[in-house]
């Protein structure tokens, strides 16, 4: 079960968080990496990204869908910041689901 962390919401961000939750697995990762990529993703940058998936963000910013942004930790592992098109839930993951990668452009 993803366990809940407190984010306080910075003024200049380009969109609500809402929830903020890390899987279980994403607590391997070291926590300064995830909290500097989690301001990049607020802050609309979306990390590694494929110019598709960038400018899909980039639209979702406008019409409301899903955001997420893709990030290496400092030992290179891999790991996802999803924020729902409700915007209120931000999730930090290891793994994602066959459908989630189905829904990346590239």
């Amino acid at each position: 079960m993803p366990q809940q962390i407190n984010v306080m919401p910075k003024p200049d961000s380009k969109f609500w968080l809402g929830q903020f939750y890390m899987t279980p697995q994403a607590f391997r990762l070291n926590l300064e990496d995830v909290l500097i990529s989690l301001r990049r993703h607020h802050n609309g940058d979306w990390g590694d990204v494929c110019p598709e998936d960038r400018e899909a963000n980039q639209m979702a910013l406008f019409d409301g869908g899903r955001l997420f942004s893709v990030y290496h930790d400092r030992n290179g592992v891999k790991f996802w910041i999803i924020t729902e098109a409700d915007r209120r839930v931000t999730n930090v993951e290891l793994h994602i689901s066959n459908l989630m990668l189905s829904l990346q452009k590239c």
